[in-house]
């Protein structure tokens, strides 16, 4: 047990207690070690919520400036790295209020009017998820330009497409890039909807029911870039929707890139031999002179699992909370910073090892041709002589049989064995190369050439657009680095 005794304690909220908190309950109830990462964020709204006590008459003007001129200097320290953050304090808001007391004194005490930590903290949160959106949406779109910049540089290469992991039907190395586009396009478009239900201002709540003075809930939530305020006290103060949604989205980045990375490792095999990656981008073995291993791939693949296992913490967390505020939410961070840092981590690493690395066409088209991925295209030909689907696909289906069987592969069959299955391909020459089967395929969607260059001007269009989200957003938090600038 803690020493005090009757001792008072000596938190800011102790008045209502006799004796201090015991040592391991502090340890517990810490968060302090974590939720330093709001510093910024914190004293930024402080800064707002004591312009508006000022504006409505809540506060002097005289007591509104001392506190903002200290916040500023808590702001300087925390830059500088002299601000003590200790356990006691529990939290990054007694952390800051602390300090603002020993600087101004009795006006530091004023600055609580009007709002509690349950929405200070929601507040802080949604501030701090709002940019974590942003730079994980700048990073997916640094991916996808790594993406395109291989299609561009390999504008003619052909690869297997596969299903199965069995080849299937060739395709074109741009069109096989762009797919992955379409993958993070549409995490851009699930992060764009996770930051408009995440910037809605929680401050003004107070504990759960609202608070007893003429507050300016639209005045403090425009100071700090929000774009409307939570509609219900309750609510706003114990919903975690907003990291809920940021974790799924988080999942779903990190599932693709892993579909990514499992893909750089099997084609970097020298059984594939699609890909060399730089050396800047790979390791070696302890004991084994010839190796050159994908981690970082590995890396990605296998830091997915740790994204999904926040995700999961946390639904469980919120489960079972009944209306409001309950301690568990201090559970709610943790997790989601550890998937902000490893995504964010993935995606600065991600786009300059895609650039580095150099791709092969001639076995990437070689492989391409073989394993009978013609075959559809050799089916298709029939029917365009008349031949029903289903015959032709029998027909193709014998010949796949007699080659394998031969050891042979279409274009090494002769005008005989041809005619032995078909008089059909005895008399034309079907489709016998990836390049015929790619110009084939100028349909919408598919891997023709022309249609490839089509899709990619359309998506370099809807690219854009987001491109200018990111960037409109970025400026409109940008007022949280206004309201902490100092003379």
């Amino acid at each position: 047990m803690s020493e005090g005794g009757s001792q008072p304690s000596a938190k800011l909220w102790g008045g209502r207690f006799s004796r201090p908190t015991d040592a391991l309950v502090d340890e517990l109830n810490a968060s302090i070690g974590f939720d330093q990462r709001f510093a910024r964020h914190d004293i930024a709204g402080s800064i707002a919520h004591a312009r508006m006590l000022a504006k409505q008459g809540i506060i002097s003007a005289d007591d509104q400036a001392e506190i903002e001129r200290g916040l500023k200097q808590v702001w300087r320290e925390i830059q500088a790295g002299t601000h003590e953050f200790r356990q006691s304090d529990e939290d990054i808001h007694l952390s800051v209020e602390g300090r603002l007391r020993e600087i101004i004194g009795a006006p530091a005490g004023r600055l609580h009017t009007g709002r509690s930590r349950n929405d200070q903290v929601a507040t802080d949160f949604r501030m701090w998820c709002r940019e974590a959106v942003l730079m994980l949406a700048a990073g997916v779109t640094d991916a996808i330009n790594a993406l395109l910049e291989i299609g561009d540089r390999y504008p003619d290469a052909i690869l297997p497409g596969y299903t199965h992991l069995q080849r299937a039907q060739p395709v074109l190395l741009r069109h096989h890039m762009l797919a992955y586009g379409e993958m993070l396009l549409r995490d851009l478009d699930r992060l764009r909807d996770v930051y408009r239900r995440t910037n809605q201002s929680p401050l003004g709540a107070g504990a759960l029911a609202g608070v007893t003075y003429p507050i300016d809930r639209e005045m403090t939530a425009q100071l700090l870039g929000f774009d409307d305020v939570c509609a219900n006290s309750l609510d706003a103060v114990s919903d975690r929707d907003f990291v809920i949604d940021t974790l799924p989205a988080c999942s779903q980045i990190s599932m693709h890139l892993s579909r990514l990375a499992e893909e750089l490792v099997i084609w970097s095999t020298p059984e594939f031999g699609f890909i060399e990656l730089d050396d800047a981008f790979a390791t070696g073995s302890s004991i084994m002179p010839q190796k050159k291993n994908p981690d970082v791939a590995e890396l990605i693949r296998g830091k997915t699992g740790r994204v999904y296992g926040h995700l999961i913490a946390m639904l469980t967390v919120n489960k079972g909370l009944p209306l409001s505020y309950n301690k568990d939410l201090q559970e709610d961070k943790e997790g989601v910073f550890d998937t902000v840092d490893t995504l964010g981590m993935i995606l600065r690493v991600l786009p300059p090892m895609l650039q580095s690395t150099t791709f092969r066409p001639e076995p990437m088209e070689q492989a391409a041709g073989g394993g009978f991925a013609l075959a559809t295209d050799i089916a298709d030909y029939l029917v365009k002589q008349g031949l029903p689907f289903r015959e032709a696909h029998e027909v193709v289906g014998a010949v796949v049989g007699y080659c394998a069987a031969e050891g042979k592969d279409f274009p090494a069959l002769s005008v005989d064995e041809w005619a032995r299955f078909s008089p059909i391909l005895a008399e034309g020459r079907p489709p016998l190369t990836p390049r015929d089967a790619i110009e084939a395929r100028n349909v919408q969607g598919g891997t023709g050439d022309q249609v490839v260059k089509e899709a990619r001007q359309a998506f370099d269009a809807r690219f854009e657009t987001f491109q200018e989200w990111i960037a409109e957003k970025t400026q409109q938090t940008a007022v949280l680095d206004a309201l902490l600038e100092t003379e």
